[in-house]
């Protein structure tokens, strides 16, 4: 089996969440041959000096375990946690891939994306995203002292809380016009991605898009879930409690 997730924005202050998260890796994922992480692992990343913090090598070493128990993890960056680098890969035990990743299963090409380059509607987000990509402005902000990296991160979470209240619905989610073009540069005719919070399974013109759920297992009533591929190739989308979605 393959297991896709995202969006699970871990934090420290969100206990609720980080049992839900380390309960699938120990009651399902450790079932799975691979397990994709595809982007807003946690809630923000400010560098893989950060590993020192005790939340972040408790779930450093929980994914750790999974790999040396025969799972192979993989980690798509999200807009959170675009700074994970090698350090915390090794720690992890996890495989970092580019932003576009193909796979083949079954005689399909299936295309993992988070899904946040592909919302090109939202033009603020998409320059802010170009910049902060550069290897240069990374190199720069990381020589930064944590504590510093830390106190802008904040900011600008609290900017991008400000934006989204005044941004519509559709202007934050992917185009078709994205959509479309991520398939035709891979060839692939399944795609899954995260970013949106918006889960669903999309059927156009012969490609079919699988949205994976953001988690608040605290929520009411509770969101959250996975995708998994099984042995034989089917794809079925689950709630937090398992349950198959259709």
């Amino acid at each position: 089996m393959i297991l896709f997730v995202s969006d699970l924005h871990l934090q420290v202050d969100r206990p609720a969440l980080t049992e839900a998260f380390l309960r699938f890796l120990d009651e399902r994922a450790r079932s799975a041959r691979q397990l994709y992480l595809l982007g807003d692992l946690f809630e923000y990343w400010a560098g893989d000096d950060d590993l020192a913090d005790a939340f972040h090598t408790r779930i450093a070493a929980a994914l750790r375990a999974l790999a040396d128990g025969g799972v192979a993890i993989f980690w798509i960056a999200g807009n959170r946690d675009f700074l994970v680098g090698e350090r915390f890969a090794n720690a992890a035990g996890l495989t970092l891939l580019p932003e576009t990743w193909v796979i083949e299963d079954h005689g399909r090409r299936i295309v993992l994306v988070h899904g946040d380059a592909q919302c090109t509607d939202d033009t603020k987000y998409m320059a802010f995203r170009a910049q902060v990509r550069e290897p240069a402005w990374q190199q720069q902000f990381l020589a930064m002292p944590l504590a510093q990296r830390k106190a802008i991160i904040a900011g600008l979470r609290d900017n991008s809380r400000k934006d989204q209240g005044e941004k519509s619905y559709e202007i934050m989610d992917v185009t078709p016009q994205a959509i479309a073009a991520v398939f035709a540069q891979t060839n692939a005719s399944v795609m899954i991605h995260g970013h949106t919070h918006r889960p669903a399974l999309h059927a156009v013109a012969g490609t079919l898009r699988y949205v994976l759920p953001d988690w608040e297992p605290e929520a009411t009533p509770p969101r959250g879930g996975w995708i998994a591929i099984d042995d034989e190739g089917a794809i079925t989308r689950h709630a937090l409690d398992g349950t198959i979605l259709h």
